[in-house]
C-alpha cells in the first residue's frame, strides 16, 4: 500500500458531513499521509460529471486509487461518483435505506438539512452565543455576565477563546472567558467580578512546558513566555481552583472538541439547538 493516497471529500452542500465523518475515518491509518480535498457545492450532473473525470485522471496519474467520501442527497449524482478506478464511501447509500426500513418511512431526502439555515430560531441562538462569547472575551465586558451559560478562568493562552467560540457555534452555549493576571494569581480570593458568578466558573490549566512554547511563538524570550514564569502561572492558578472548588481540565493534550465536550459533561451545561 503507498504512503500517501488522494481523499476527496465531496457534499451538494458545504461538505462538512463528509469531510467530518470521512477525516474520522482516516485517522485510524496514521501511518499513511492522506492528500485531502474538500469539493462542496455538487449539486448538479455537470458538476458531478467534470469531478469524476479529475477523479479518474487522479487514479491514473497516481497509479493507487483515490478514496472518494461522498454525502449527496441526489441518487443521480451519487451514481456518477461509483468510479471503477476510485473507493467510494457513500454516507447517505450506506444509511438511508437501513433507516428508511427500521422507521417504515420514506426519507425526505432534503439537500442542506445538516447545515443549512433550516430553523431560523437555532439559527438565530447560535448568532447570539457567538456574538456573547464574541463581547465577553478576555475579560474585556463585564456586563452581562448573568447571563453566560459558563465562564471560563485560566491563564493567558490555555485555550479559553477557542473552546468559548466552540462551544458557541456547535451548542448555542453562552461561554465568557476571563483572563488570570498576576495580580489576581497574587491575590488571597477569586478575581473581585467573579464572586458573584462563582457557580458558573470552570477553569482551564495546561502543561507548563506547553504553554511556555505557545507563548514563545507570540512573545519570544519575554518573562511572560519564560518557563519560570509559566511554572509559576499554571500553579498558582491550579491552587486558586482547588481552593475555592472550582471545577478544572488540563488542555495539554485535548482538541477543542474535547474540551468542550468535557465542560458540558462536568458542568452539566444544556445545548441549546
Amino acid at each position: 500500500m503507498p504512503d500517501r493516497r488522494s481523499a476527496f471529500f465531496i457534499s451538494d452542500r458545504t461538505g462538512i458531513t463528509a469531510e467530518s465523518l470521512g477525516h474520522t475515518l482516516l485517522t485510524q491509518f496514521d501511518t499513511v499521509e492522506f492528500r485531502r480535498e474538500t469539493v462542496p457545492f455538487i449539486d448538479t450532473v455537470e458538476k458531478a460529471t467534470q469531478l469524476a473525470e479529475r477523479i479518474r485522471q487522479c487514479a491514473e496519474q497516481e497509479h493507487f486509487r483515490p478514496l472518494v467520501f461522498t454525502s449527496i442527497i441526489d441518487p443521480a449524482i451519487r451514481q456518477i461518483f461509483k468510479i471503477e478506478t476510485a473507493l467510494t464511501i457513500d454516507f447517505f447509500e450506506s444509511f438511508i435505506g437501513e433507516l428508511e426500513n427500521e422507521l417504515g418511512r420514506s426519507a425526505s431526502l432534503s439537500v442542506g438539512r445538516a447545515h443549512g439555515m433550516v430553523d431560523e430560531k437555532n439559527y438565530d441562538t447560535r448568532i447570539e452565543a457567538v456574538n456573547f462569547s464574541l463581547n465577553h472575551d478576555d475579560g474585556v465586558k463585564l456586563k452581562d455576565l448573568a447571563e453566560a451559560d459558563v465562564i471560563l478562568v485560566g491563564v493567558s493562552r490555555s485555550g479559553k477563546t477557542p473552546t468559548c467560540l466552540y462551544l458557541a457555534l456547535q451548542y448555542g452555549i453562552k461561554a465568557a472567558n476571563y483572563p488570570l493576571t498576576p495580580e489576581d494569581l497574587d491575590a488571597p480570593t477569586l478575581p473581585k467580578m467573579l464572586l458573584p458568578y462563582r457557580n458558573k466558573l470552570f477553569g482551564l490549566t495546561i502543561d507548563p512546558q506547553r504553554l511556555h512554547s505557545i507563548r514563545s511563538e507570540r512573545r519570544p524570550d519575554s518573562r511572560y513566555a519564560s518557563i519560570e514564569n509559566c511554572r509559576f502561572e499554571v500553579n498558582e492558578a491550579e491552587s486558586m481552583f482547588r481552593h475555592h472548588a472550582v471545577p478544572f481540565i488540563s488542555t495539554t493534550h485535548k482538541s477543542i472538541e474535547e474540551i468542550a465536550t468535557t465542560i458540558i459533561h462536568k458542568a452539566t451545561l444544556e445545548r441549546r439547538f
